[in-house]
């Protein structure tokens, strides 16, 4: 159960919660070692080098950063361009004033250097804001691209096909030369790959609490001993050059100023300098948004302040001979996951890699490389699962339209032109659809303040490229007020634009402010998707009547029989389920299908709820069906229980105490129960209340501020399930109720 104080920040929120930070310092460690070593030489760059970068982004970054719980690191995200900059600047032959040759991997990590200083002016000039100029659906198909040429280029390292074989090769190339890499596929080499691919899909297929065990690791302790036993540091490959191991050597003799400028005066060199800024800065702040919406206190970065002192790790990171580091998104949802609190979680991470590069070098040489390429095919996989493509479409049929136009011109030419091709489309399709050009990049509106209230008329169009101007104005609203947004005369309304004003809905909520949106009823959109896209209806007064679907139809015959009524429409959650147990390490988004009544000792609302989790490099939805008691006129003390399991054994070290009872010994076996205040639920949880629970099959019950939560399962719920769960709650509530009575 989370407490409701906010935990503090520098030298004081160290002294407060350094066990919990260390602990998921830890945790997260043992996902980055590997990870980093994967994705450095994967960059084309050592493999220490990747675990140097993750060092630097821990034990410095973690001092400046302007966010609380993102972990900065290497990642995926940037092997492209780290491996594009590394042979494109190697191929430009340089030499030093003593005739030698200059690496690629120095060119880099100058252009890294340079990338730096322009980061820190554009904290400096506050930039952070300007990642919300680009279109969603733009930036989830470079991210998407960007995994579809990972698994192109791991794939080949996966099977242990001898380089000589991929040499020179483009991305698609690589793709369909699949069959002759299968074919000259090293049987030991691949063997351990494939097992590695099992264990990292497998364990969080099963779930509970395989699903919260680092994946990365186990692979880790299984195939070193594989490796070992098929002697895979014998095989070499056809340069007598060992390539199956991963290869440290003295790796503290290289931690040295490597980072070379002889390439300043090229043209190649600028672009690479500028492909680093755009993607290590857009993914990152991306990141750092995500994890803001992931924080179980709801805290708000700086995003200035986290570009700043990115910069300054890129830049100590690239002079050291390291490879740029980012907010690294899946380590980061780990870090929420595991329990952290403070900015010194990823502080501790990087001071446990300081101390495995100090002890545990003769180890790491163990890892077979195939190991690591199967942990990046994972994440490629995430970056561009079919999730990707089909939520995507679920946003618009358009939205798809962009998403694979950025992918293709992304994997055919570079990163920058696919995303230039995204917003091209995007503004292709905006114009067609109604935007008025004069509104492309200036937005417009009339703001009229009242004593309690904003008026806020939203004109010509709302869309991706002229947002910016919106959240200035946003920027400047009072909080605490009632706000209404009035689109009514609006010619388009698109997807990135309902997605920011979403994100300044929840803040606003939190200051004590509502918002209304009217005018929207107006418009079509494009598909069923909340956020989609909207223009005006044209010679219509409104929308049509919602048709149900078959989830919708079955609830709404289960409200006629037992008297609720019922609201199919989907609607954001705001506040009601702040702050339950069940929006720890994840965001409750929407709420549909709702079913409401009052009973004689409580309002009663039954709905499915999504619950949004960023799962490595993806987000991944849940839909829970919950029951929501309130209006009760009792004291509850808040207190989450859920049925124990093999899950709950790994979340007792990260997510509370499990509050047990010496002379109920079978209630103890079965549930998980946990609170911030331990003394007031053990005076709630009396006997009666105890041999309730133990009468009645296992629920899920959750209560904060006197409401209570109850679902059966982390999934929908049919209507037979939903009306168990309900006569539970009412005979848990009129059991609480007697014995209030009684006590008065």
């Amino acid at each position: 159960m989370k407490t409701l104080e906010i935990p503090k920040d520098g030298l004081e929120g160290l002294k407060q919660n350094w066990t919990k930070d260390a602990l998921s310092g830890f945790l997260v460690f043992l996902l980055a070692m590997p990870l980093s070593l994967g994705i450095a030489k994967a960059s084309g760059f050592p493999a220490a080098m990747g675990v140097l970068t993750a060092m630097v982004g821990g034990l410095v970054v973690s001092i400046f950063m302007g966010g609380r719980l993102t972990i900065k690191g290497p990642a995926a995200g940037l092997i492209t361009v780290c491996s594009g900059a590394v042979a494109g600047l190697d191929g430009l032959n340089l030499s030093d004033a003593a005739g030698n040759h200059i690496s690629g991997v120095h060119l880099a990590c100058g252009a890294i250097v340079i990338m730096a200083v322009i980061q820190i002016i554009l904290g400096f000039l506050k930039f952070g804001s300007f990642s919300d100029f680009f279109p969603h659906s733009a930036v989830h198909g470079m991210l998407a691209a960007i995994g579809i040429l990972i698994f192109a280029k791991q794939f080949p390292v996966l099977l242990g096909v001898d380089a000589s074989l991929t040499k020179g090769l483009t991305p698609i190339e690589l793709y369909t030369h699949i069959p002759k890499f299968i074919a000259n596929a090293n049987i030991e080499i691949a063997s351990i790959g494939i097992l590695s691919l099992i264990i990292l899909f497998g364990l969080p297929a099963i779930g509970g609490l395989f699903k919260k065990v680092p994946a990365p690791m186990v692979v880790l302790v299984l195939t070193i001993p594989v490796g070992i036993i098929l002697n895979l540091n014998s095989l070499v490959d056809s340069a007598g050059k060992p390539f199956a191991l991963v290869h440290i050597g003295e790796f503290w003799k290289e931690v040295k100023f490597s980072a070379d400028f002889s390439a300043i005066s090229i043209g190649s060199f600028w672009y690479y300098v500028f492909m680093f800024l755009f993607v290590n800065s857009l993914e990152s702040l991306l990141t750092v948004k995500a994890i803001d919406g992931l924080d179980p206190w709801k805290r708000k970065s700086d995003y200035n302040k986290d570009l700043s002192a990115l910069a300054v790790g890129n830049g100590v990171a690239g002079a050291l001979g390291g490879l740029a580091m980012i907010s690294e998104v899946a380590r980061s949802s780990a870090n929420v996951g595991f329990g952290a609190r403070t900015r010194w979680a990823n502080f501790f991470h990087g001071l446990f890699l300081l101390v495995s590069m100090l002890v545990l070098i003769p180890v790491i040489e163990m890892i077979p490389n195939t190991a690591l390429a199967a942990m990046l095919i994972m994440v490629a996989y995430r970056l561009a699962s079919p999730k990707e493509f089909i939520g995507t479409y679920k946003v618009g049929p358009e939205q798809l339209v962009i998403f694979l136009s950025t992918i293709y011109v992304t994997v055919a030419e570079d990163l920058l032109m696919g995303v230039a091709t995204g917003i091209i489309v995007k503004f292709i399709f905006h114009i067609v659809n109604g935007a008025p050009i004069t509104s492309l990049f200036k937005a417009h509106y009339e703001v009229k303040e009242s004593n309690d209230s904003y008026l806020v008329a939203v004109k010509q169009s709302a869309i991706f490229s002229n947002l910016l101007g919106f959240q200035k104005m946003w920027n400047n609203l009072k909080p605490g007020k009632k706000i209404i947004f009035n689109f009514a005369s609006t010619k388009l309304v698109d997807h990135t634009f309902q997605e920011a004003l979403h994100h300044f809905e929840e803040d606003y909520h939190s200051t004590g402010g509502s918002v209304t949106l009217t005018g929207l009823d107006k418009h079509h959109a494009f598909s069923e998707h909340p956020l989609a896209t909207r223009k005006p209806i044209m010679g219509a007064a409104g929308n049509k009547s919602i048709e149900l679907d078959e989830r919708a139809t079955e609830l709404s015959s289960y409200a006629s029989t037992f008297g609720f009524n019922f609201y199919p429409q989907r609607v954001k959650t705001g506040l009601k389920y702040r702050d339950f147990p069940i929006q720890q390490g994840s965001t409750l988004r929407y709420e549909e299908n709702l079913l409401e009544k009052y009973s004689e000792s409580s309002k009663i609302e039954i709905s499915d709820i999504t619950v949004t989790e960023i799962l490595m490099s993806a987000k991944e939805d849940t839909h829970i069906t919950v029951v929501h008691f309130s209006d009760l006129d009792f004291y509850i003390p808040d207190f989450a229980l859920e049925p124990e399991g093999l899950h709950t054994k790994l979340s007792e070290m990260t997510g509370g105490k499990d509050i047990d009872f010496d002379e109920y010994p079978d209630f103890s076996k079965r549930y998980y129960l946990r609170s911030h205040d331990e003394h007031a639920v053990r005076d709630f949880f009396s006997g009666n209340v105890i041999k309730f629970l133990e009468s009645h099959e296992e629920m899920h019950i959750e209560c904060h501020k006197h409401r209570l939560l109850i679902f059966k399962k982390r999934d929908l719920m049919n209507s037979s399930e939903i009306d168990e769960a309900v006569k539970f709650g009412e005979a848990f509530v009129n059991l609480v109720t007697q014995r209030t009575k009684e006590v008065v």
